[in-house]
């Protein structure tokens, strides 16, 4: 029998080796969440989704699922933070609120987006078109906007420069408040489009603290604004940067001064004529050339009525002018602002005639030419070939110190038939016709326009309507609305006249829309005339009727009118 001796050590059992479990299945990794995004907008059609999918399971479910769990790791990552300060509470605005009608018409045009891509417009008025419109009346009551507008208000505004200066005025200082705390609105903090202003107080201090660190846009903005206050408190803030600003900037700033020029500007000007830079020596002897009894318009008179004379008129003669531009382009002349190298195409001397004679006041006319009135002045024949350039030259003189005497001169009578377009503004002119319109009265600028269309059409007419006051007086309406008619008997497409039926939706008087309802009706097409055109005429003349209609009923809701 044999025995284990007590010192041999016993045989260790042998190991257990625990039973392995069935492996449970990993969680599979999430997918990275752009791969999401783009499976998500391909779409699971045309992308296999980068997911698990479950027996049963479509892949969009699936995809779903996937981003709702990576939204939920990506949020259950972050710590709560510390509530940050709550904004001050929105400023009281004492204002009106709207009317109801005009709050939900003010909803509807915020939210239309404008006509489709599409050629044919179809008979609906153009929304985006009369917001400016609705805008401008309600800014005359004094309305201020409701606040849960304000939000879309401020984008269109963002969108819309044209619009900016109306729609800020309207968001008044709760859409200031709102524009701090989002910064695609920070334009409407800059001062630059809404109404001027100047800073809180108007404090000495608080301008020149703007003038000196704001934007360049708030600063014309402010120049403007104190120069509307008091002329000579802008000029002396322009001054104390004037030599460190930079040569366009300067330019700008001095054409601020033009719309409250003053005597007490030309010594500033005076030595604006001497800058380095030229377009400000430019823009400096324009606005002298501006300033009646200016010393550089009695330099510029000498010049040029040394330039200018009446020859002695034969027998029963009118007489005639006899002109003899100047053969250099001195010192002097370059010091008031006169360009030396003319543009292509032109001669060197009557390009320095036409300056010298824009730049003269046109009251030493008459005296230097025997007593006569702008339009005998006008009259007279003018010997060579220098008529065009100094009736030009006349023109930028009426338009630039605003005679209206002048301009009535120089525009002549427009419902003469023997006076055609061309002899207005003959081949090789630069005389522009518009401008000198914005010199005369608004009735008699309504007038001429009336008459010019009755006589010549609408073909150049677009530019002269664009000047005219809204809504259009009765005889200007009566004249478009003839000639359109017209366009349409002689068998062309409305489109063709698609600029100025644009502005008659916006500038004819409400009250024509019932006179031109029988426009709307299908006429029998001409011999000759292009296919289909009485049915677009038709749409065009229905969409009119229907846009005049709905801007009475928005100034009907702005005034409270019951519907």
């Amino acid at each position: 029998m044999t025995t284990t001796s007590a010192t041999t050590p016993p045989t260790p059992a042998p190991a257990l080796t625990p039973p392995t479990p069935s492996a449970a299945p990993a969680a599979p990794h999430p997918a990275p969440w752009p791969e999401l995004v783009r499976a998500a907008l391909l779409g699971t059609g045309r992308r296999t989704p980068p997911v698990a999918v479950r027996p049963g399971q479509s892949p969009a479910a699936a995809l779903l699922d996937a981003a709702a769990v990576s939204t939920l790791r990506r949020r259950a990552a972050l710590r709560p933070a510390p509530a940050g300060e709550r904004p001050a509470p929105a400023p009281a605005d004492p204002r009106p609120a709207l009317p109801p009608a005009a709050r939900r018409r003010l909803a509807l045009l915020l939210a239309d987006r404008g006509p489709g891509a599409e050629g044919r417009r179809g008979t609906d008025p153009d929304l985006t078109e009369l917001l400016p419109q609705w805008l401008a009346a309600a800014g005359t009551h004094g309305y201020r906007a409701p606040e849960a507008l304000l939000p879309a208000l401020l984008d269109v505004a963002r969108a819309r420069t044209d619009l900016r200066p109306a729609a800020l005025a309207l968001a008044g200082p709760r859409g200031l408040w709102l524009a701090r705390l989002n910064d695609d609105w920070k334009f409407a903090l800059r001062g630059t489009a809404g109404p001027l202003a100047l800073p809180d107080g108007t404090a000495p201090e608080a301008v020149r603290r703007r003038w000196e660190e704001g934007l360049f846009a708030e600063r014309v903005a402010l120049l403007t604004a104190v120069r509307r206050r008091d002329p000579q408190a802008g000029l002396e803030l322009l001054a104390t940067t004037w030599a460190t600003e930079r040569a366009e900037d300067r330019m700008l700033f001095l054409d601020c001064l033009g719309e409250t020029l003053t005597a007490t500007d030309e010594p500033f000007l005076e030595q604006a004529l001497s800058d380095r830079s030229r377009t400000v020596r430019g823009t400096a002897a324009a606005l002298l050339s501006a300033l009646p009894g200016s010393a550089l318009g009695a330099r510029m008179a000498a010049r040029s009525l040394a330039c200018v004379r009446l020859s002695r008129p034969v027998p029963g003669g009118p007489g005639a002018l006899a002109v003899d531009p100047p053969r250099v382009c001195d010192a002097g002349m370059q010091r008031d602002g006169v360009t030396g190298r003319p543009p292509s195409g032109r001669g060197e001397r009557s390009w320095w005639l036409g300056q010298l004679v824009a730049a003269t006041p046109l009251d030493r006319w008459p005296g230097h030419l025997g007593g006569r009135t702008p339009a005998e002045i006008v009259a007279l024949p003018v010997a060579g070939d220098r008529r065009t350039e100094l009736h030009d030259a006349w023109c930028r003189a009426a338009v630039r110190q605003r005679d209206a005497a002048w301009a009535r001169a120089l525009l002549g009578a427009p419902g003469d038939p023997d006076q055609a377009a061309a002899e207005l503004a003959p081949a090789g002119s630069s005389r522009d016709l518009t401008k000198l319109l914005t010199v005369l009265p608004g009735d008699e600028r309504a007038r001429w326009v009336a008459e010019f269309i009755a006589v010549h059409g609408l073909a150049d007419a677009f530019r002269m309507l664009g000047v005219c006051a809204v809504p259009w007086s009765e005889p200007l309406g009566r004249a478009v609305v003839d000639a359109l008619d017209i366009a349409r008997d002689a068998g062309s497409y409305p489109w063709s006249f698609s600029g100025v039926m644009g502005l008659a939706e916006r500038c004819l008087d409400p009250a024509a829309a019932d006179r031109l309802e029988m426009l709307t009706a299908v006429t029998d097409e001409p011999e000759g005339a292009s296919p289909g055109a009485g049915g677009y005429w038709s749409e065009a003349f229905q969409r009119l009727v229907g846009t005049l209609r709905l801007r009475a009923a928005m100034h009907a809701e702005l005034a409270g009118e019951p519907s």
